[in-house]
């Protein structure tokens, strides 16, 4: 029998998951991908998660994530 297969007991006999129902949040969960950030970013999020106590890389998803929901535009004018 492989771990997924076992049954915990003291699960089953301290909660009811008879009613228990899917994460509606499943098909929003993070990806995990590999992304190359120039260090004066890193450590700009990174002093921010020390002042705020979210971890540098929530803070980062947020913004980002702040972006898209928004349609943020991005506009850089090279000189």
């Amino acid at each position: 029998m492989n771990v997924i297969d076992e049954k915990d007991e003291f699960l089953e006999k301290e909660f009811d998951f008879s009613k228990a129902v899917k994460n509606p949040y499943a098909k929003e969960l993070n990806n995990q991908i590999t992304i190359k950030i120039n260090k004066v970013a890193i450590d700009y999020f990174k002093e921010e998660a020390e002042e705020t106590g979210i971890p540098y890389q929530t803070l980062i998803n947020l913004y980002l994530t702040d972006c898209a929901m928004n349609k943020k535009k991005i506009n850089i004018k090279w000189e």
